[in-house]
């Protein structure tokens, strides 16, 4: 009941209003750094143009991502972070989905890793190295089987997947995200024993994957011009919208802050509740997916006192506050209140729980000796944009395909942004893309 009641205050504060500003946009380009909107008019006039983008998604041994998200004729908004929880242990799980009367089998794990100090290298070895399941997804949206496998070497843990979420959905394609779920490829390895390779982070567009299979892409690949001109797949402007957590744009998505991209990738932005829901762990700290870098990710709740598995159970906040006033150039508060572009956020170290990555060292039920990890949160940044360790080759930040910069041209449909159209501009940068930005 508990965990019903905090699905559904969760489902409350996602409503929001709309600003009369409507985008044209195919859906949000995920990225660690955040971008945003299709051409629209300056201020709450309509545009009336359509922006198209794509992002294609092959990732083989290690993460390789290519593409940018776009939304069409379709209204921007807020979308609010999730994230999801699961449990190690020697559980089987064989029964019937009520979000989506599917059957599910879930493999066993009988370990829990022996963790480190967070200046060292965690060892993972043991947990949820063999967490498979396969579960037919009656939702309306989907209507096909959902199915992820995780295994392990002594050095790697890898996932295959078809990202296709395994709980109920919201509407796909609507009239904000006009894209359908379709099946995906999804082969990516992690590094078992990850270690700590900055301070401050790198940041990352795939930040992680869930369980189910399913990637968390945080930020989105939109940005606005000082004028208020925004762009879903990022128009060389300065401003990167946000997509959780405020009330001046609309992706599309559901109640599991999740959406769908033009070739069918169903992602999350935050929470994912529908998750959660499945798992049915209430207010447990819950581990749900595992970054790019190898480290564990939890769901909104951990303990009070980081090192002490005996201490409470509390929901985890952020560590980022809102400036005082918007950065010299940014487009007007009335018409984009503070919290619409991620550069409204500043990092305050101790105003909350969590690092400039939404992390902490600590105990967990996985990992009792302690080991550093991340958290999705309802509080920015909602989840980690950057990582602190070291993600497999091809997995890492930056360069053309991979986390954080652009597809190239041979990977998306004509006429789409891409690397090598000769156009700098959204998460495109010398370092990432040469051929457009000299």
């Amino acid at each position: 009941m508990r965990q019903m009641q905090s699905v559904r205050l969760v489902r409350e504060r996602l409503a929001r209003s709309t600003r009369g500003f409507v985008l044209g946009m195919v859906l949000c380009g995920c990225a660690g750094a955040l971008a945003g909107c299709g051409d629209a008019a300056t201020g709450a006039d309509a545009a009336t143009g359509a922006e198209t983008g794509a992002e294609t998604e092959t990732e083989t041994g290690a993460e390789t991502e290519t593409g940018t998200d776009a939304e069409t004729g379709a209204e921007t908004g807020a979308e609010t972070e999730t994230g999801a929880e699961t449990e190690t242990g020697a559980e089987t799980e064989t029964g019937t989905d009520a979000e989506t009367g599917a059957e599910t089998e879930t493999g066993t794990d009988t370990e829990t890793g022996t963790g480190a100090d967070v200046a060292g290298t965690s060892s993972t070895a043991g947990v949820l190295c063999s967490f498979s399941q396969s579960v037919f997804n009656a939702d309306e949206s989907v209507n096909t089987t959902s199915t992820a496998t995780w295994s392990c070497t002594e050095t790697t843990r890898s996932l295959a997947a078809n990202g296709i979420p395994d709980h109920e959905v919201g509407t796909f394609p609507n009239p904000s995200n006009p894209n359908a779920i379709s099946v995906q490829k999804v082969e990516v390895d992690f590094p078992m024993a990850p270690a700590i390779a900055s301070e401050t982070g790198t940041p990352t567009m795939t930040v992680a994957y869930c369980l189910n299979g399913v990637k968390f892409e945080v930020g989105t690949a939109g940005t606005c011009k000082d004028n208020g001109q925004c762009n879903a797949i990022g128009n060389g402007g300065t401003w990167r919208m946000e997509a959780v957590g405020e009330n001046s744009f609309d992706f599309g998505n559901d109640d599991s802050h999740g959406h769908v991209q033009p070739t069918g990738t169903y992602h999350y932005h935050g929470i994912p509740e529908g998750f959660l829901a499945r798992l049915g762990k209430g207010e447990a700290m819950t581990l749900v997916g595992w970054a790019v870098d190898g480290f564990p990710i939890y769901a909104r709740y951990g303990h009070t006192d980081p090192t002490d598995a005996a201490s409470p159970v509390k929901v985890v906040t952020g560590s980022y506050v809102l400036k005082a006033t918007g950065d010299a150039g940014r487009p007007s508060t009335d018409i984009y209140p503070m919290g619409a572009f991620t550069q409204d956020w500043e990092y305050s170290a101790g105003s909350g729980d969590l690092d400039e990555c939404n992390g902490r060292f600590g105990v967990t039920p996985e990992f009792p000796d302690g080991i550093y990890h991340y958290y999705l949160t309802d509080t920015f940044p909602f989840g980690q944009r950057c990582v602190k360790g070291t993600a497999l080759a091809g997995g890492g930040p930056g360069g053309p395909g991979g986390p954080g910069g652009p597809p190239q041209c041979s990977a998306v449909p004509p006429g789409l942004p891409c690397c090598g159209d000769g156009v700098c501009g959204g998460p495109e940068t010398a370092a990432n893309c040469a051929a457009d930005c000299k």
